[in-house]
């Protein structure tokens, strides 16, 4: 039996520059706006001065990280928060509630995404006309949905993908992934890109292909350009191992010695990424894809690494900016503006989120990702065409969990940070602002939800609304309109939780998550709830869809699988019983205080991962599945 940890919804009233959260526990809540302030320093980049400096700083890093095994990677890990292979499911992150949250709706190419704008890789595009898709075989799939059933155009091949998703601008699409296969001189796998032209839908035609030794960690759209997020995996070196040398204790202090040795040997071009690329013509070229002139190099240790990013226009793919880092982040977040990377300390009770790939293991050791203090080292990049610029950096104790827990508004940044084994504050909701080259803090409320885990966050302009858990579920409101002196505003105490949170407009969000007993806390199956937050502090659950035991809702684990459409009131999101392996669209009908549902049933056993409900802009909506494409009546 699965007892649901305690649930605390934190609906945060927020000023121009503040974010929020609330205190949860039985009885008073803890330490609201009080407490020891989070520590924030600087964490100023530095260029590399030349290649061989960049050398020296990764050889003097790597030779304390190198074992009589070879690289210890309980203590130098990378990170992957990209697109999902299917199937793969993640605790998710949620929308909000209170000084009038706007509705959230899909991005223009029909994909549910965290900042509007920014558009994230899925494995099916529309641009109103045309739908693009990853086939059953992993081929790529163009369709005419001009009509009143979709019709199939052509299709290209994509050899070389593991789980690849899109990007679709104009009659360009970008279809990136991991790399099939390891890469040979690298830890880890590899990045594929492949840019296609599809103004002949009938015959789609490649026009770059572009492959990196270094691990797929996120892309992003802005307009027509693309960012590329890679961390640079570890170099294999030609390590040794105490069973290759004589027996003995001695054995592995030669070994140790020899590896640093073979570290210290080691070129620059051991450790910079490369890419392999391939244009229309089949001319292959292979060439660092940074140079040492694009590295900056923290003032601080955060450890062993190198996150890239790589900017470029669909239209001319050839040309590509790049800014490198020597840390191994493991978060990405992007706004219109700004790129955001944070180098988290070691988490206590965080759990990885949304549809991201898996994170290799966390370090036993904090060192090797941030400091031992329990320290998450942020830095601020400025956004301009395809250019990405060092602007600010800075530092909070705690960890971040994800991305969601990330958000920028009016040149703020808002983060949920949660406790490390090196410093337990609880949850806290922090603000910082750029003063020079540091980012700064503005604002916090700490000691949220002690002793429970952060499972969702999601922000808008003057909000933020956190989801916690252990035994009951209060929903807290929390006014932080002054900073100075935040005031419990409402609670409300509901039975099951919501992982998933969707604004709706007029004062309106739905949950997505599950229905639990009230007495034990002990879940029941998946549970769509409806939230009246016109009156933050005395928040409402207007009305609940319970889908019956044993059921899952596929938007806990992944928001792509939830679909909103304003105009006729309605959600659907894609629901699974764990005990028969069947499932179905929820088309959930919500008017002002009440929810009706239809349930669709999907093809049996097929892969529900891959279920998407895409909604066109003439109101039409089209059901994506594993082995098909059709029309989807509501």
């Amino acid at each position: 039996m699965h007892v649901v940890p305690r649930t605390a919804l934190t609906v945060a009233a927020v000023g121009a520059a503040f974010v929020v959260g609330s205190a949860t526990g039985s009885g008073s809540p803890e330490r609201v706006g009080g407490g020891t302030p989070l520590r924030l320093v600087n964490a100023d980049l530095r260029p590399a001065e030349s290649c061989d400096a960049l050398l020296r700083w990764y050889v003097d890093h790597g030779v304390d990280r190198v074992t009589p095994w070879g690289w210890d990677i309980t203590r130098i890990y990378t990170l992957e928060d990209s697109a999902a292979a299917p199937g793969d499911a993640r605790t998710l992150t949620a929308p909000a509630a209170a000084p009038v949250p706007s509705a959230a709706n899909a991005s223009g190419t029909g994909t549910n995404v965290q900042e509007t704008g920014v558009d994230e890789p899925d494995i099916v595009k529309t641009d109103g006309r045309r739908l693009v898709r990853i086939g059953p075989g992993g081929d790529l799939v163009v369709y005419d949905v001009a009509g009143s059933e979709p019709v199939l155009l052509g299709s290209l091949s994509l050899p070389g993908f593991d789980y690849p998703e899109l990007l679709l601008a104009g009659d360009r699409v970008v279809v990136v992934g991991h790399a099939s296969g390891i890469a040979q001189d690298r830890i880890g796998q590899g990045t594929r890109v492949e840019v296609v032209d599809i103004t002949d839908p009938s015959v789609p035609s490649v026009v770059r292909t572009s492959t990196y030794d270094s691990a797929y960690v996120t892309a992003r759209q802005h307009g027509d350009v693309v960012r590329l997020v890679i961390s640079v995996a570890l170099p294999q070196l030609d390590f040794v191992e105490p069973g290759m040398l004589p027996s003995g204790r001695a054995s592995e202090e030669a070994a140790l010695r020899r590896n640093q040795d073979v570290v210290r040997a080691s070129t620059i071009d051991d450790w910079l990424p490369h890419v392999t690329t391939e244009d229309a013509d089949g001319v292959v070229t292979t060439s660092r894809a940074a140079d040492c002139g694009d590295v900056s190099i923290p003032s601080h240790d955060a450890g062993l690494g190198t996150v890239a990013v790589v900017g470029f226009d669909v239209a001319s793919p050839q040309d590509t900016d790049v800014t490198a880092v020597t840390t191994p982040s493991e978060t990405v977040y992007m706004s219109l503006d700004h790129l955001y990377l944070a180098s988290s300390a070691y988490r206590l009770g965080w759990q990885a989120c949304c549809w991201d790939v898996p994170r290799l293991p966390t370090p036993s050791s904090p060192d090797g990702s941030a400091g031992d203090d329990g320290t998450t080292y942020l830095y601020d990049f400025d956004l301009d065409g395809t250019a990405t610029t060092y602007a600010a950096s800075g530092s909070v104790a705690g960890t971040i969990a994800d991305r969601w827990s990330m958000d920028e508004s009016g040149g703020v940044l808002r983060i949920a940070v949660g406790p490390t084994t090196r410093a337990d504050l609880g949850n806290a909701v922090v603000t910082l602002s750029r003063s020079g080259s540091d980012l700064v803090e503005r604002g916090r409320v700490d000691g949220l939800g002690v002793g429970e885990q952060v499972k969702a966050m999601r922000w808008f302009d003057g909000l933020a609304v956190m989801v916690t858990f252990r035994q009951t579920d209060p929903f807290y409101a929390i006014d932080l309109t002054d900073p100075a002196a935040p005031r419990l505003l409402g609670v409300l105490k509901i039975p099951g939780y919501s992982s998933y949170l969707h604004p709706l407009g007029d004062h309106r969000m739905i949950g997505i998550g599950s229905a639990a007993d009230q007495e034990t806390g002990i879940v029941s199956g998946a549970k769509a709830s409806l939230f009246d937050v016109h009156d933050v502090t005395a928040p409402r659950e207007l009305d609940t869809v319970d889908y019956g035991p044993g059921t899952m809702a596929q938007a806990e684990y992944d928001p792509r699988q939830f679909t909103w459409l304003p105009d006729s009131r309605t959600a659907l999101t894609v629901v699974a019983s764990g005990y028969d392996g069947t499932a179905y669209v929820s088309v959930l009908h919500v008017d002002d205080s009440t929810m009706s549902t239809t349930n669709v049933p999907l093809p049996y056993r097929d892969d529900i991962s891959r279920v998407r409900l895409v909604p066109l802009p003439d109101g039409r909506v089209l059901l994506s599945t594993a082995s098909s494409v059709s029309s989807f009546a509501l």
